[in-house]
């Protein structure tokens, strides 16, 4: 019997040091950034509102309108927090998924009332999420030393 562990034999993957691989690193956070933003934003001024007003203009309850306003600006937080503050970077794709559910939503909703056109803007940054989701999950970050 041999007294190597079995994980000697396994391969690890090399990581990557290429020029394209720090871009696309550097031009992904970017995009999680303006994206934290938008949701920052977003959320921000559905809170700022009166319930009244916001059921005025999205012709949907008022409370479903907060609790979507309180998820924008977690789902934000969560795009650059778990990086900034060194702790638990797997959850930047969790928190990018739970904002394209909304992005879903809100693709929907705005395609059935007011045409595809408008409907452009939320798949495009329901399609940015999906983007960022899968470069996180393709290449975790690592925990800074």
């Amino acid at each position: 019997m041999s007294t190597h562990s079995i994980t000697q034999d396994v391969d690890v993957l090399p990581t990557r040091t290429t020029r394209s691989g720090k871009s696309a690193n550097v031009l992904r956070w970017g995009v999680q950034g303006l994206l934290a933003l938008l949701f920052l934003f977003a959320g921000a001024a559905k809170l700022s509102m009166p319930i009244q007003v916001l059921e005025s203009q999205s012709g949907l309850p008022g409370l479903f309108m907060r609790f979507i306003a309180v998820a924008e600006v977690c789902g934000a937080l969560g795009l650059f927090l778990p990086r900034l503050l060194r702790l638990r970077p797997g959850l930047i794709p969790l928190a990018a998924a739970g904002l394209v559910i909304i992005m879903i939503g809100a693709t929907v909703l705005t395609a059935a009332r007011q045409g595809i056109a408008p409907a452009l803007f939320p798949a495009v940054v329901g399609s940015l999420l999906a983007l960022v989701i899968r470069g996180r999950w393709e290449r975790p970050l690592r925990p800074c030393a």
